[in-house]
């Protein structure tokens, strides 16, 4: 699913605009953002929560050239763990499939 699809979808829904619906999605993602950028988590419950972990300096392998240690900086990551209700749902989406 797209944001695109998204925007529709809740635009037919709702009733409300698609350009409305897209404004409102986009400055929810705005803020999310922001606040990951500012190294705050965000939550919704039963869907889930994003993190900001920070990963260690490591030594990597190039694929093309494996015998060339490549250095990896230390460095921020986005971490999304799903919400209780979010992992049921799609667990059991697995059973019919």
């Amino acid at each position: 699913m797209t944001k695109r699809d998204l925007v529709v979808r809740i635009s037919k829904e709702t009733g409300i605009p698609q350009q409305d619906v897209f404004v409102v999605i986009q400055k929810t993602l705005d803020y999310i953002s922001e606040a990951m950028e500012q190294g705050d988590h965000v939550e919704f419950r039963d869907f889930g929560v994003f993190d900001v972990c920070r990963r260690k300096r490591r030594i990597g392998r190039n694929p093309n050239n494996p015998g060339v240690a490549v250095p990896i900086p230390e460095h921020n990551v986005v971490r999304f763990r799903a919400g209780k209700l979010m992992r049921a749902r799609v667990a059991e989406a697995s059973k019919t499939v």
